[in-house]
């Protein structure tokens, strides 16, 4: 049973489930926050489907709103949230810590839950996904590649983790590669990443890695039409060009809520701040391009698992903290 329930023009949809009272250590029903929509056929979607695994594997009921992109918005939000015997909120991205801090004690029987940012009441927790080590060897993949030893990094903040991955991996792999790093300064700029990727192109990088999850599509499809290379990011974009994309750094938000989720019914969730990586098993690689040799191929899975099983990247470090 699908009900809408309409409130400042902002939608609310409940997904039929089953409710149970309010209890400690239990999720009664969840709710998700998106700051743009959940069609984007990346993070947005992501973290909707990680709200259609909460409901299938708990049997609640779960809610969600799009366009959340303000506090009085946030606010109202969670007050129809509390409505609704929701007390697991996620809100997808690092814009909400910060009011989740601040409206925390308003909601002591919720926990709410944000990504990248600082979480610092007792029932908040912001979660991040270590990107360092996807980014090595995401820049591997890159550097195995490359004719012109350049490649290029769109990305959409400096303090991104992958970004250093991936010029470490690609160096670590090839010596001779030279990696061009430029920022949208927002998750979501796609004229401004296609205005980078073409001073880009324009210095002969035939390999880019578009790390933003709101304009990594238009950037790969312009490296398709220009017979250039990509490494997806956030999903796994093979689908947009499997002689394009060489491989993808995937976060699996979806699975990370589902764990989350299990967390705060067993009681067990932390408050503060949560770091996430392969070990987990919510980061991982994406198919690798039938263009990349099957010899490189294999000697990349036993380097995954290797990080898995030791920590340890390719160059023998650990990443860094």
């Amino acid at each position: 049973m699908i009900m809408k329930f309409f409130h400042l023009s902002m939608i609310l949809l409940l997904i039929g489930g089953c409710s149970a009272g309010n209890r400690s250590g239990e999720m009664d029903n969840a709710g998700l926050l998106v700051p743009e929509t959940i069609d984007d056929g990346v993070w947005g979607t992501k973290g909707y489907q990680g709200l259609l695994g909460i409901q299938k594997e708990f049997d609640v009921k779960v809610y969600y709103k799009e366009g959340m992109k303000n506090d009085a918005s946030v606010r109202q939000a969670i007050d129809d949230f509390e409505k609704e015997d929701v007390n697991l909120v996620f809100g997808h991205g690092s814009e909400y810590s910060s009011i989740f801090n601040e409206v925390a004690s308003e909601h002591k029987d919720m926990h709410l839950v944000s990504f990248n940012g600082d979480a610092t009441q007792k029932n908040t927790t912001s979660l991040t996904f270590k990107g360092y080590a996807m980014g090595f060897f995401g820049g591997m993949t890159a550097a195995s590649q490359t004719k012109t030893d350049r490649l290029g990094i769109i990305a959409a903040f400096s303090w991104q983790p992958e970004v250093q991955g991936f010029i470490d991996g690609a160096r670590y792999q090839n010596s001779q590669a030279e990696v061009l790093v430029d920022y949208t300064g927002h998750w979501d700029h796609a004229e401004v990443a296609l205005e980078r990727l073409d001073g880009l192109l324009d210095q002969d990088v035939d390999v880019v890695y578009p790390a933003g999850d709101g304009y990594n599509v238009a950037v790969i499809e312009k490296l398709k039409e220009s017979g250039r290379y990509a490494i997806g990011y956030v999903s796994d974009q093979s689908d947009l060009g499997e002689s394009t994309v060489l491989t993808s750094t995937v976060q699996h938000a979806d699975k990370l809520y589902e764990l989350i989720a299990g967390k705060y019914t067993a009681d067990e969730l932390e408050s503060g701040n949560l770091e996430f990586d392969f070990q987990d098993g919510v980061i991982s690689m994406g198919e690798f391009s039938p263009v990349i040799p099957d010899g490189f191929k294999s000697e990349m899975n036993q380097h995954i698992k290797a990080y898995v099983d030791t920590g340890k990247l390719p160059n023998g470090k650990e990443p860094p903290l």
